[in-house]
């Protein structure tokens, strides 16, 4: 049973039972905040399936992989700096007959150093492209993989993340296992896993596809096959329109195949779900503070300290975002309402967080703001911080969890010293 999500009104002066205006004023803006105990619950959401493996990518901060270590989830890693991110939050690199591995590596590639640490730990590997297989038997015979799967289709809520078909970088083509299975063998190499994932935002119609793809990729790998994965995409509701996908109908979905595929093994078979944005995007929020409201012939802007160097996905993907008022002194009265731009600091006509894909730039009705309030963004906890940048010379943001009601700095904000560490004036 998914837990329902808190109603994000328009006017919103608390989060996750914490007045934001104190919040703000304590650590200035713009300012992540996320609620610990709303990804505890999405985890839990997720029981019924073996493993719960946290595509942390979504959002690395060590605290925030630390509490989903505590509530049972294992994670992925995607580069080096991710290995020693779960590393540094206490996961342990492998696992044993009666728990997974802590860590596991998913790329389409090994960079030097990655391979490097993949091999001094001892890190499953899932393989995104046959080019892997040799190199890390090279490195490491004997070992054992998994294998990323591109099934030949895809789906996703915009081009930029569907991860399957053949305009897609990610996975093996679903014609090249029987090359990946004897590029394996010349290394001793063994093939104890399948991944398959096609984007985000799947559907059940399109899962049904991929359960019948993963199927028929096991069937060709054979005994050796100990562990699936569905992979993640899981939807998250960010309009009032839209829903959660039917967990209960997609996990009976995926066990359906899952228990097919052990009756044609011959043995039991691990099924694993890997969510990141599932986790984490309505944990958090991004707190801005209004600077500027003027207006532009017939348009009303909203202009804030935060851009898309803090927030970068309505920018790159057109996503939307809820928005809501948190007016400084804290009241909650209602405010008239008019459509209003929202955009941030930023060099960029681009800097514009009402706009869909494409980059057409659209209004949204909100409560007048006065310069002094906040700017509530709303399901910003995946792919938020994670994505942002030093663009314009901007430092990041601090970050902020909330736990058990209490107030907990995770990450500090960025000083001009941290923004130009590293950068050289030569003689």
């Amino acid at each position: 049973m998914i837990a329902p999500v808190p109603e994000f009104t328009t006017i919103q002066t608390h989060f996750a039972g914490q007045e934001i205006a104190p919040l703000a004023a304590r650590f200035g803006t713009p300012l992540y905040l996320y609620d610990v105990g709303r990804i505890a619950q999405r985890i839990e959401d997720l029981a019924a399936f073996d493993v719960v493996r946290y595509a942390q990518k979504a959002c690395s901060n060590l605290a925030i992989l630390d509490r989903v270590r505590r509530a049972g989830a294992v994670v992925d890693a995607v580069s080096f700096g991710e290995i020693r991110r779960a590393l540094a939050a206490g996961f342990s690199p492998r696992g044993d007959d009666d728990r997974p591995a802590g860590i596991v590596y998913t790329a389409d590639i090994f960079d030097r150093e990655s391979l490097d640490l993949v091999v001094e730990h001892g890190i499953h590997v899932n393989c995104g492209s046959p080019d892997m297989i040799d190199q890390l038997g090279e490195r490491r015979p004997g070992a054992e993989v998994t294998l990323r799967i591109n099934p030949g289709f895809g789906h996703g809520h915009s081009q930029k993340t569907n991860t399957g078909g053949e305009q897609s970088k990610h996975g093996i083509w679903h014609e090249q296992v029987d090359d990946c299975l004897l590029r394996a063998d010349r290394h001793g190499v063994t093939v104890t896993g399948v991944h398959m994932h096609i984007g985000s935002g799947t559907d059940l119609e399109h899962l049904s596809q991929v359960c019948q793809a993963m199927e028929r990729t096991v069937a060709t790998i054979g005994r050796t096959v100990t562990t699936i994965s569905s992979g993640g995409g899981l939807p998250v509701p960010y309009k009032s329109d839209e829903s959660f996908i039917d967990l209960q109908r997609y996990f009976e979905l995926w066990d359906a195949a899952r228990n097919r595929i052990s009756d044609s093994l011959g043995h039991r078979v691990t099924l694993e779900i890997e969510p990141g944005r599932y986790l984490v995007a309505e944990a958090g929020c991004l707190v801005a503070e209004v600077r500027a409201v003027k207006r532009m012939g017939g348009n009303l802007f909203y202009l804030l300290d935060a851009g898309f160097n803090d927030l970068a996905r309505p920018a790159m993907y057109g996503s939307h975002h809820p928005i809501a008022l948190s007016p400084r002194d804290g009241s909650d009265h209602d405010r008239p309402e008019v459509d209003a731009i929202v955009g941030g600091p930023l060099c960029e006509s681009g800097d514009i967080f009402t706009q869909q894909e494409g980059g057409f730039v659209c209004s949204r009705p909100l409560p007048i703001a006065q310069v002094g309030d906040y700017l509530l963004l709303g399901n910003a906890g995946a792919y938020g911080f994670a994505m942002s940048s030093n663009y314009n010379s901007k430092t990041r943001a601090a970050e902020v969890m909330i736990e058990d009601g209490q107030v907990k700095l995770i990450r500090s904000r960025e000083t001009f010293d941290d923004l130009v560490r590293g950068e050289l004036i030569p003689e």
